[in-house]
Formats: C-alpha cells, structure tokens, sequence
C-alpha cells in the first residue's frame, strides 16, 4: 500500500530530527553555558567603562549584557588567568598562595561550609581516590525503578548506629548535570556494585544513558 504524503513526510522529519537533534542540542548546551559563564566573567572587564563609551560596551548603552565579542575576550581573559594560576599552583610559592587562599575561605562564617561542600564534590568528580569509590545500581526513586550512583562512604557514624542497619551512602546525580543529585542512604545488601570506572559511570550518565555500560557485576 502506498503511503500518503503526510506518512512519508512524518518518516522524513522523525529521521532528520534524529539526525539533526544531536548538533542542536550540543550548541544549544555549549550556548547555554557560555551565557552562563559570561555573567561571571564579564565582571573580568570592569575598566572598559573608564576607557570606552558605554555604548560601545553594552547592548542597551547603559548597562547590563555587554556586546558578544566583550563577552568572548572576557571568557578568554578567564581561561588566560585559571590557566597562570594552574601554573603557579605547581611551584613553591604558587602553593603557599593557594594554602593561604584555602585557610582563608575555610575560616569565614557561612562562606567555609559553602567552599568545603564545592571543593569536596569538585574532588569527586576530579576522580580523587578517597571521594567516589564504586559505581553503583540501586532502586531509585522507587521500588522497580533503578538509578546508577556512586558510593561515596560506606561507613555512617551516628546515623548507621541509630538505624541500626549497616548503611551505605550513594549519591545519585541529575543528568545531564551530575554536579547535583541526591543523597541516599541504603542498606549494603540492596546495593548492586558495577564493574564501571567512575568515569565511564560519569559519562554514562551525562550522555543521558546513549553511551550504556556493557557489563554490570554482583558483589
């Protein structure tokens, strides 16, 4: 039976959408965070407005979103100066600075408890050996669903001894962003431990499940 041109055309647009919709999604992310990154880094070109007139630097000649090229010189300027500090944070001095820096920040009020918690997930996903220690399957949110995680710490002090049940923490992180998520408690024996490096886990997970783990093991 031959098809009718509405069917034909509903095939057509299905496979170009499959075939387009990775690119579009990959610039719309890559712009996305872009915009992000320049409310942070325009802030790099503060002294334009003593040498520019505001019209030349801003979109509304006022204020606010600078024209695109500031923007990009501004990510550019910041990339230069993460770079100088990676370089430094390899010699002597460098890490005096950096130690300095990080006493510093862990002794103001409120601002240490939001700097730890960020410098410890930072280590987690920077694969430190002593933050994510096992890629794990578990059920989450619910009874028949299940969720890949990271098994942060299998030892839970005051909470493993109130429950009274040996606990494992797990975190299980959002996809496509892995840098936020949940933390669960769960007992040992409901913890599935897959044979995945903790990047591949990573990966697995930021590519919202297409790259899929090829072997998972029972412990």
């Amino acid at each position: 039976m031959r098809k009718t041109f509405f069917a034909r055309w509903r095939a057509s647009f299905v496979t170009g959408l499959a075939v387009t919709l990775p690119a579009i999604v990959s610039v719309a992310a890559v712009a996305w965070l872009f915009r992000t990154a320049s409310n942070f880094t325009d802030t790099l070109l503060f002294f334009l407005k003593f040498i520019l007139d505001k019209k030349d630097i801003y979109e509304n000649a006022v204020s606010g979103d600078m024209f695109w090229y500031w923007s990009v010189l501004a990510f550019v300027l910041a990339v230069i100066l993460i770079s100088i500090v990676g370089v430094l944070a390899r010699y002597y001095i460098g890490k005096r600075l950096l130690e300095w820096l990080d006493t510093l920040m862990m002794n103001v009020p409120l601002l240490n408890k939001v700097y730890a918690a960020i410098k410890q997930l930072n280590a987690a996903f920077s694969g430190n050996k002593n933050s994510f220690k096992t890629v794990v399957l578990v059920e989450f949110p619910g009874a028949g669903s299940y969720s890949v995680g990271f098994l942060t710490n299998e030892a839970q002090g005051e909470v493993q001894k109130k429950s009274g049940k040996n606990l494992v923490a797990v975190f299980i992180p959002t996809t496509p962003n892995p840098t936020s998520g949940f933390l669960i408690l769960v007992p040992e024996e409901k913890v599935t431990k897959l044979d995945l490096s903790v990047a591949d886990g990573i990966k697995y997970i930021v590519s919202l499940g297409a790259i899929a783990p090829s072997e998972t093991k029972m412990d």
